[in-house]
């Protein structure tokens, strides 16, 4: 007897006949499907939501408007889920350690799912930090028609007339430390600085990915600085989703939207907001799964003609929603499309060109407002982020540079094998001006996982350290993160990177106006020391972290998984 078989193709929905029929549409049958659903295409609505953070808690009535804008522009929506850690959580635990973890099993989750059941789209649905890349990631991978839904900033808190978010914590935590900031008020800020749902309220990692997304054009105009808890946000999803289907039918993919000339326009949008350090290693991430070609060094390229022109947190004064009334993005956009900073002629997800969205944009920001500058008055000259080198990081590694009155530094090196430890000599008043922080092990194979330390670096500001103490790691900052701080050392110090050589009390320079990372010790005495140094045993052997530290790559590629 012949046998045949049916699938869905995705590009055009249609149905391969067959005879062998029945077990593949019994299926969709037994979801609900009728006759005529089989000529709509499918879509995915790859759902974060989760009551694991706030960040995520409020992405349900997202996903909901999502699946009414699908079915209303005439698609299927098939909902599955994603994880995600809350980094403001974990801070400080081990748990920390999965954060940068889950930026791959998201986008494993999607790749997987879009790919597995054959989906003609997909709409991803995220809020916290790595939900975003990890989507991005996803949805390069598999490569069929895709948007991105931002779950929203936070609104802020409030305490004795000032403005809160989670940063605030961290930074209470240093200031009860040193003894100016009473047991009862670090309660109160504890408590209200995070009042809702959303995702953390300044130009922090969420933040600037969700700017970032918007400025690629994955995501709609002024989606990225919307609030979670406003309707505008819900409307946002719905619509989104209404351009997705179009999007289907244009067949307009995500590697037709993430070029190298596009790429260029979000690290420009990344100078010009003040955003995260987080968005140089996801950014390479994002450029290898779409295959394009982009380093370490085309971030230095960038921030040299590129200037910030927002006055945001963590080191300006202005939260996300501030932005959003500002005028957002968008505004952002074409102040930089103007000076000549932007590719107008990229293509969006709406089909239009970057040019095309921002022609009705005002030319000039805002009279009534100061959270964007002209172009001609800016916050610095140029960006924010820089990559710096020497005999410490060969490969490059990132540092914040704005805002420092002394962007130079040389002092002795405070060594310390994990982040706690270094934690509790802040805390417990051992650390002095002048000295460098060296906080090493805590890299992609490391850690593992590259965790943020946000905990000691909010402490040194708390503690009134943040201009005068240097800090180094081979691991990751917070987006709250700012001060004389160096990140993503490169080699790490698990792999053998001149970090893991350091001894107490070596010179260290901090140059940032040179770009120069530097251990000021003799070259003969360096290669002494390599030779006696052996690699530590691997902390996990079993499990997403065992895996994960076996086969990262170093963070100055990104820290992704599959470069062989």
């Amino acid at each position: 007897m012949e046998t045949k078989t049916i699938r869905i193709n995705r590009r055009s929905s249609n149905i391969t006949e067959g005879k062998s029929r029945a077990p593949n549409r019994s299926m969709y049958y037994a979801m609900g499907y009728e006759e005529g659903d089989f000529s709509k295409p499918m879509v995915g609505v790859a759902n974060g939501h989760s009551t694991i953070t706030p960040c995520n808690s409020g992405l349900q009535k997202l996903a909901d408007a999502a699946v009414a804008g699908i079915e209303e522009a005439g698609g299927n929506a098939q909902i599955f889920g994603t994880p995600t850690i809350s980094d403001g959580m974990a801070m400080g635990t081990e748990g920390m350690k999965y954060s940068l973890v889950s930026r791959e099993v998201i986008s494993d989750c999607i790749e997987t799912c879009v790919q597995g059941q054959w989906m003609d789209g997909v709409l991803v649905i995220g809020g916290c930090d790595k939900n975003m890349p990890g989507g991005l990631m996803g949805m390069l991978r598999a490569n069929v028609p895709a948007i991105y839904v931002y779950g929203g900033t936070i609104l802020p808190g409030h305490w004795k007339g000032q403005d809160l978010n989670i940063v605030s914590v961290f930074e209470a935590v240093g200031q009860n430390a040193a003894g100016n900031l009473s047991d009862a008020d670090l309660r109160e800020i504890e408590m209200r600085s995070v009042p809702g749902t959303g995702s953390c309220g300044g130009m922090y990692t969420a933040n600037t990915m969700s700017s970032a997304f918007e400025a690629l054009g994955i995501s709609l105009p002024y989606s990225s600085t919307m609030a979670n808890p406003h309707d505008e946000k819900t409307n946002s999803a719905k619509e989104s989703a209404k351009v997705l289907i179009e999007a289907i039918r244009k067949d307009i993919k995500p590697r037709d939207i993430v070029t190298r000339k596009s790429i260029e326009n979000v690290v420009a949008v990344i100078r010009a907001i003040g955003g995260s350090t987080n968005a140089v290693l996801h950014f390479l991430a994002i450029a290898h799964a779409a295959g394009v070609e982009w380093t370490i060094d085309d971030f230095e390229r960038i921030r040299k003609k590129t200037p910030v022109l927002c006055d945001l947190k963590p080191s300006g004064n202005y939260l996300a929603v501030n932005l959003h009334k500002a005028g957002g993005i968008p505004q952002v956009m074409k102040i930089l499309l103007n000076a000549g900073l932007l590719h107008g002629d990229c293509l969006t997800i709406t089909g239009q060109t970057v040019a095309q969205v921002l022609k009705d944009i005002p030319d000039q920001p805002r009279a009534d407002q100061d959270v964007i500058r002209a172009i001609d008055k800016p916050m610095y000259e140029q960006g924010h982020l820089a990559i710096l080198k020497g005999n410490l990081s060969p490969e490059g590694c990132v540092a914040k540079i704005t805002g420092l009155k002394n962007p130079v530094m040389t002092g002795p090196a405070r060594v310390f094998d994990d982040e706690q430890s270094a934690l509790q000599a802040i805390l417990d008043g051992r650390i002095k001006p002048g000295d460098v922080m060296v906080l090493r092990y805590l890299g992609p194979k490391g850690g593992p996982g590259m965790p943020e330390m946000l905990a000691p670096t909010g402490a040194l500001i708390g503690a009134g350290l943040g201009e005068s103490v240097g800090l180094i790691t081979d691991g990751r900052f917070s987006g709250g993160t700012w001060g004389m701080v160096v990140g993503h050392v490169a080699p790490e110090a698990a792999a053998g990177g001149t970090i893991a050589l350091v001894q107490e009390g070596d010179s260290i320079t901090i140059d940032a106006p040179q770009l120069k990372l530097e251990l000021n010790v003799p070259a003969a005495e360096i290669e002494r020391r390599r030779a006696a140094w052996t690699a530590p045993a691997p902390r996990y052997m079993r499990g997403v972290q065992a895996k994960f530290a076996f086969n990262a790559s170093s963070a100055s590629k990104g820290a992704v998984l599959d470069d062989y």
